[in-house]
């Protein structure tokens, strides 16, 4: 589950690298079993090659010193921290890693990102650490995944199966309220499945109603 400081860095970083006219995306699994990048970025250079930079993220020295793998394979490849977490890891970063420094809004109701960043250490640059198109490729791959997120939020539950669905509300289940509560979700489904019966009933009978005096007028015409 992500903190919400680190959800505001990763919309601020996207931000970020929008501005600065790259194609971005999160959580990109990378070739060759390097990990999870958090954020991936890339643009075309002038003499028409692609650029890749890797962000990692992190909130905590916990965090910082995981021991799951950096995804640190771009051409230049950062460390986003907020600024208390650098003054406790700095000495311990590579030198070839460079730093975003995040800097929140303490008002961020006027903004239309949640922070902004501060280079506070340059990232050198390396040679791509896996296969470009393989690269291209995974970054295709997590781009499809975010549209096909927003078209089933459009649309809503109708294109998830029965089967989702019900596994859906099952994983939910420890959310429920034996006491009583807005959180009895079945309770509201049951409630509104029964309402949305009894209505079709009540349209039913409507039209059966209409056909009888329908066919009994036709009946005492023909009479």
């Amino acid at each position: 589950m992500k903190t919400a400081l680190t959800l505001a860095m990763e919309e601020a970083l996207y931000f970020h690298c929008r501005q600065k006219g790259d194609v971005v995306i999160e959580e990109v699994v990378m070739p060759d079993d390097q990990g999870i990048v958090d954020t991936l970025a890339c643009k075309i250079l002038p003499n028409q090659t692609f650029e890749w930079r890797c962000y990692e993220l992190k909130v905590t020295k916990a965090d910082f010193r995981s021991t799951a793998k950096l995804s640190f394979v771009g051409h230049l490849n950062y460390f986003v921290l907020p600024q208390a977490l650098y003054e406790q890891v700095k000495e311990e970063i590579p030198a070839h890693i460079g730093v975003l420094l995040f800097h929140p809004y303490l008002d961020d109701s006027e903004y239309e990102v949640p922070g902004y960043f501060e280079t506070i250490k340059k990232a050198q640059r390396q040679t791509l650490q896996v296969n470009e198109n393989e690269l291209l490729y995974r970054l295709i791959t997590a781009q499809a995944r975010e549209v096909s997120k927003a078209k089933q939020t459009e649309r809503g539950l109708r294109v998830f199966g029965t089967q989702q669905l019900y596994k859906e509300l099952k994983r939910r289940q420890k959310d429920y309220d034996l006491f009583g509560g807005s959180n009895n979700y079945y309770d509201r489904f049951i409630i509104d499945t029964q309402n949305q019966a009894v209505e079709a009933l009540k349209e039913e009978l409507e039209a059966t109603r209409a056909a009888y005096f329908q066919l009994e007028k036709r009946l005492l015409g023909d009479a």
